[in-house]
């Protein structure tokens, strides 16, 4: 195991002497909202010794080349909306804010890409694009809250991924500071790249435990001019999953197909005191398509209506989409308002797979007396389950849950699934992450950690153990 050192007056004040001292604190009240992310609950909040907020790349590499001087853990943090505890530090050590790296450096349009310092918010940026006639296509739920910084190092995925893909595929390129000191920009403006190692795509998802991410090249296409939204109600969550594959047979590209079963629409009826079409016993599928003629994306309507209500529909609506995608984004903070300790399982199945999985966890969920909500990003297997502890009390939950999650991930790993779609892995899903990869990816993995961060300083302790 790695011996840490212990941060001193004498660091505190280097620290403040290359970021400035009102951006160095050791005051515990004023690190509080700092000390935890997303995922609540006791054993999930953890201070770091002292937080910094660097202005700059030059400013980040100095204080990494401080903390291997010293054998100080390193723990990179966005805005802390991650659900995985990912951004939290359990083991003290220096926590680096990237908050005030918060510019929008270039809209190259010529080259249809943004250059962007991590800390801007993941809407800014898609408001920066569409301002200027583009789409930046990554768009997680937490996107009001989330830095762009943090969605590429958690590669998060979202509701225009079955289109788009993922925060990854949006990536160009990166600058990054190494987790030994060194600024270096991996990828850049070109769009092709086979020389060598894809090593961006390798930081990428990688949850700072190989380097801090500042600066971000990701790409930008002409904004579609037309966007339809349909929600299709079918009684059972079978007939809901099932018209997924029937759809894209069909031939049409959907920017999005989300999934809501029944308990978890009435949730968020309830966290939004506005009644939802068809709640009192429907599952949803909401399906939004894109494009530049009005005239075919009806004709795509009609024949998604139509593949629809052959195949169980009760009803087929077009959307009010500023109301259907406020209840579908609203899915956590619903159930956080449900039960303030919850925890979010980030499944992702093959895509057949997903009403099976619904139904295991709905069998799970009664034979451990504890609700279990899900939603889905229906094409691409991205089961969210939100397991409430409700008025369980604190001694049964804590026992209850690890030997659920063990059997929901028993069944996912059997059905050739994973155990995170988009979340990641952070603290949270160490335990799980070291039972249920295969030994010899993990041993891979270690590899690259030791080789690119031999102090094993960057954010340790997340993703897995480093033997």
């Amino acid at each position: 195991m790695t011996q840490y050192g212990q941060v001193t007056p004498a660091i505190v004040a280097e620290l403040s002497a290359i970021a400035g001292e009102k951006y160095v604190i050791i005051d515990k009240d004023k690190m509080e909202d700092y000390s935890h992310d997303a995922v609540t609950g006791e054993k999930y909040v953890g201070f770091p010794d002292v937080l910094v907020l660097p202005g700059s790349a030059a400013e980040i590499a100095a204080i990494v080349k401080l903390a291997n001087r010293e054998r100080l853990p390193i723990i990179p943090r966005g805005a802390g909306t991650g659900y995985a505890c990912a951004a939290v530090a359990f083991g003290g050590g220096i926590m680096v804010s990237t908050e005030r790296l918060d510019r929008i450096l270039e809209i190259d349009e010529a080259n249809l890409l943004m250059v962007l310092e991590p800390g801007v918010r993941t809407s800014e940026v898609q408001k920066a694009a569409h301002d200027k006639g583009y789409l930046y296509a990554g768009e997680p739920s937490s996107g009001d809250s989330s830095f762009i910084g943090g969605n590429v190092a958690t590669n998060a995925g979202g509701i225009k991924a079955v289109k788009y893909g993922t925060t990854r595929q949006q990536v160009l390129g990166i600058e990054l500071v190494t987790a030994e000191g060194d600024i270096v920009t991996l990828g850049g403006k070109v769009r092709k790249d086979a020389t060598g190692y894809s090593l961006a795509q390798l930081v990428i998802g990688s949850e700072g435990t190989l380097g801090i991410i500042t600066k971000i090249y990701i790409k930008i296409i002409p904004r579609p001019q037309k966007v339809m939204d349909l929600l299709a109600v079918f009684p059972n969550v079978e007939a809901s999953i099932a018209i997924v594959a029937k759809i894209l047979q069909a031939g049409i590209l959907p920017v999005s197909v989300e999934f809501m079963d029944n308990k978890g629409i009435r949730c968020c009826e309830s966290y939004l005191n506005e009644k939802l079409p068809h709640s009192d016993t429907g599952n949803y599928i909401i399906v939004s398509i894109e494009g530049d003629s009005e005239e075919a994306l009806e004709d795509q309507c009609v024949e998604i209506d139509e593949l629809c209500s052959a195949n169980g529909a009760s009803f087929v609506l077009v959307a009010d989409p500023v109301k259907i995608w406020k209840a579908r984004k609203s899915f956590g903070e619903a159930n956080r308002a449900r039960s303030l300790i919850f925890s979010a399982e980030d499944i992702v199945v093959p895509v057949a797979a997903i009403a099976g999985m619904v139904k295991k966890l709905t069998e799970l969920g009664e034979r451990y007396q504890l609700t279990i909500h899900c939603v889905a990003h229906a094409a691409d297997g991205n089961v969210h389950a939100d397991i409430l502890k409700e008025d369980v009390p604190m001694e049964e939950w804590e026992q209850k849950l690890p030997l659920l999650q063990a059997e929901i991930y028993e069944f996912v790993y059997s059905i050739g699934g994973k155990l995170s779609g988009e979340h990641g892995i952070g603290y949270k899903r160490l335990e799980l992450m070291e039972k249920f990869t295969n030994p010899v990816e993990l041993k891979m993995m270690r590899a690259v950690k030791k080789a690119l961060d031999p102090n094993n300083i960057m954010n340790p302790g997340k993703i897995f153990r480093v033997n």
